[in-house]
């Protein structure tokens, strides 16, 4: 199954927009034996023997780290997205504080969400969660409206410990630079989870969340940071101490060493190629959702150019919903997600039958695919959600596209194809 798994990606359109491909470098940083160890601590603080490579990488890991994104501090354990957010709620908050974030139809992800969501900040840290008014025209925070929210809020005795920018779905910048004064004029911790433009943001190309008021930054390293799966927490010296301690002993014991040598050959590779990844992703997302709404759709953010980053959402519910939409495309060897979007829990609908789709320019991008091939795509979703064609018989016309993008490319080495099945017996 592990083989034919890499067959059909080897033949697909893959769009998700929180995944990427790894170089053959990162790759084999992953299969390394640094995964068959453990080295709690920080380096040289190792609760056990056997360290001594293991400390240069991780010391060459945070410097890297820093460099690529101008940081003074940088934590390179968490395991996870996820991981590195509660490092942030663990440092900075206590069980029964409020948190400001966006909503999940708002573009928030699940680990700034509520406990009644089984939201990661309420169900585990116990944060309480106040959403900012968004602007659905805009695709981003309402300003004006969140500034009155959180005078509100202090009035209500519930003011914010943390506030919470960056989400899952995530067309443009957020206000950091309109708001940072503001939230810190009243004590707030600006966290900024880059997960999904942490690449964007290394290339210069997005915002500069730390030179626009956030104290510190998260993210996972495997999205438009073409890493391997992990977290990352990067800041201030202020703040390092207490970062530290919330990551270990706090939430990891192994932090996946083998993924952490890969993240510092990942952060390499971005200084190298970055910027140049960087500006083809937003040019590809763009061509792809002019593209799109070309051929009719109705393509989010349209009032300001539908994205500045890596994403696309649309709102299909003129033909269908986002799981039956989802499932088609996938018949198709074209993978997506399903979306919440603005105006899905109003109107009833849930996750499994939202109101939209999203797509990512990610990973085609790191194949070497630019805005002619983006054209071609809309096409083929044309093809299955506009036209209703079988699905199925597009599969041969999917796979002939691809035949030409079969290697990673803004990397230092790109002998092995990048969906090519590693067999080590």
């Amino acid at each position: 199954m592990l083989k034919e798994h890499h067959k059909w990606f080897e033949h697909s359109i893959p769009l998700i927009a929180s995944e990427n491909i790894p170089s053959p470098a990162v790759r084999e940083a992953i299969i390394s034996d640094f995964g068959n160890r453990y080295a709690e601590g920080w380096p040289g603080e190792r609760v056990y023997a056997g360290c001594v490579y293991i400390d240069k990488v991780e010391v060459e890991c945070m410097s890297l780290a820093k460099k690529l994104f101008k940081a003074e501090f940088a934590d390179v354990r968490p395991i996870s997205g996820v991981v590195a957010n509660l490092v942030i709620y663990s440092a900075f908050s206590n069980p029964g504080d409020v948190m400001l974030a966006s909503s999940i139809p708002a573009g928030g992800h699940i680990s700034h969400g509520k406990k009644e969501h089984s939201g990661t900040a309420g169900l585990v840290h116990g944060l309480e969660i106040e959403f900012y008014p968004f602007d659905a025209e805009q695709m981003t925070i309402d300003v004006d409206k969140t500034k009155k929210k959180v005078e509100e809020l202090k009035a209500a005795n519930k003011l914010p410990k943390i506030a919470m920018f960056g989400g899952s779905l995530f067309l443009f910048p957020h206000p950091v630079k309109e708001l940072s004064d503001f939230l810190k004029s009243y004590n707030i911790h600006i966290n900024y989870d880059a997960a999904h433009v942490a690449g964007l943001i290394a290339g210069n190309q997005f915002q500069d969340p730390l030179r626009e008021g956030a104290d510190t930054l998260t993210m996972s390293t495997h999205k438009t940071l073409f890493g391997p799966q992990g977290g990352l927490v990067l800041g201030f010296e202020k703040h390092g101490d207490v970062i530290k301690k919330a990551t270990f002993p706090g939430l990891t014991s192994s932090h996946h060493i083998h993924h952490m040598a890969a993240k510092a050959i990942t952060f390499a590779e971005s200084l190298e190629f970055g910027k140049d990844y960087a500006k083809q992703v937003i040019k590809n997302a763009k061509a792809l959702a002019e593209a799109l709404s070309d051929f009719g759709f109705k393509v989010l953010g349209e009032k300001r150019g539908f994205t500045e980053s890596h994403q696309i959402a649309l709102n299909v519910l003129d033909y269908s919903d986002g799981g039956k939409v989802e499932g088609d495309l996938e018949k198709a060897n074209i993978i997506v997600n399903r979306q919440l979007i603005p105006g899905d829990i109003k109107a009833g609908r849930n996750y499994f039958h939202p109101g939209g789709i999203r797509l990512g320019v990610s990973e085609i991008t790191r194949l070497g695919m630019k805005e002619s091939e983006m054209k071609e795509i809309a096409s083929f979703i044309k093809n299955v959600i506009i036209d209703k064609k079988n699905p199925k018989r597009l599969v041969s016309n999917v796979k002939s596209f691809r035949r030409n993008y079969q290697k990673v490319q803004y990397c230092f080495d790109k002998k092995l194809g990048a969906y090519e099945y590693v067999k080590l017996r």
